[in-house]
């Protein structure tokens, strides 16, 4: 089959398109041909090689994506060849086929079609897990969130809409914050507005809003500035570069609360993918949440694919075709 690969840590010139085997299948797995893959910050951080990654090389990045089952290992009982799947943790996935365990593989209905369900789920899940989670959003919280405009962003806003939030989005420039905009946000700042002050102005006399979103990383200690006394920064990703360390002074002076958004910590057993899938899939279909703008990629073009997505000119979702 052929695949995404690279052999060394680098910049986009390290991938490569080659053929490799094709997964020989375990038991418990099955063989799923590619249709639409997730590109995602992840594959980025792998690739420069700070981020955890599977095996040897040549190494395959990519952990998202739908297709069509072709076969199933031996002890698979609940799934045939021809069904219509989905994934959001399994390695390897920039590939034309994938080994998928049995306990990770999500049902897609009819109405999903492939690339919705690749562009969806990881994104779709961590949005889903960061306002249940990490920071229980309700009827009336006050949120502000980096990165409106891109994939997890656009989602966030949306599903913190439809829990009663009132949502502060960030920008990089005016394209992005028509796009945070349009998914639903209240206001848009961009970074070179002194957004720290407008979001607190936007906050109605509680200098500073309930709950932050940081995924950019470099924006950690003013995410701090934007919150209340009291309020809660989420950190989630480093986009941006690392974040500085944080003095824990600072947030016993101010009663502040840093946590941290890993999906994985939650989402420990078949029955969470499912059904947290399934709830994404239902806000889909009912029209409640409308989904990111797709760039599409052919597989071969990944290198040009991540030039994109490091450019930081991207919103929604960038997917791989094989």
């Amino acid at each position: 089959m052929k695949a995404l690969t690279f052999h060394t840590f680098g910049g986009p010139e390290v991938l490569q398109y080659q053929d490799v085997p094709t997964p020989e299948l375990n038991a418990n797995e099955i063989l799923v041909e590619m249709k639409a893959i997730g590109l995602n910050f992840a594959d980025i951080y792998r690739r420069k090689g700070n981020y955890h990654l599977l095996g040897n090389p040549p190494y395959i990045a990519g952990y998202e994506g739908a297709g069509v089952v072709k076969s199933v290992g031996s002890s698979v009982q609940n799934v045939k060849e021809g069904d219509r799947v989905a994934f959001a943790d399994v390695p390897y996935a920039n590939a034309e086929y994938v080994a998928v365990p049995e306990d990770h593989l999500i049902p897609l209905p009819e109405k999903i079609s492939f690339e919705t369900a690749a562009s969806i789920l990881l994104q779709g899940l961590t949005a889903q897990f960061l306002t249940r989670d990490s920071y229980a959003v309700g009827q009336g919280t006050l949120l502000a969130l980096h990165a409106a405009a891109g994939g997890v962003g656009q989602l966030l806003i949306q599903i913190s809409k439809a829990l009663g939030a009132e949502v502060i989005g960030l920008a990089s420039s005016e394209s992005k914050k028509e796009a945070a905009l349009a998914a639903g946000a209240d206001h848009v700042f961009l970074y070179n507005e002194d957004w720290v002050n407008k979001v607190k102005q936007a906050s109605s006399g509680l200098q500073g809003v309930d709950v932050i979103y940081d995924s950019v990383g470099s924006t950690l200690m003013d995410s701090f500035e934007a919150v209340r006394t009291g309020g809660t920064v989420v950190f989630y990703g480093m986009a941006g570069g690392d974040p500085s360390p944080v003095d824990p002074r600072m947030l016993m002076d101010t009663s502040k609360t840093l946590t941290g958004g890993d999906l994985w910590n939650v989402i420990t057993s078949h029955w969470e993918r499912v059904s947290r899938s399934q709830e994404l899939f239902d806000l889909i279909l009912s029209g409640a949440v409308k989904v990111p703008e797709m760039t599409y990629y052919p597989l071969e073009q990944g290198a040009e694919a991540h030039r994109f997505l490091e450019s930081r000119k991207s919103t929604g979702k960038i997917l791989l075709i094989p």
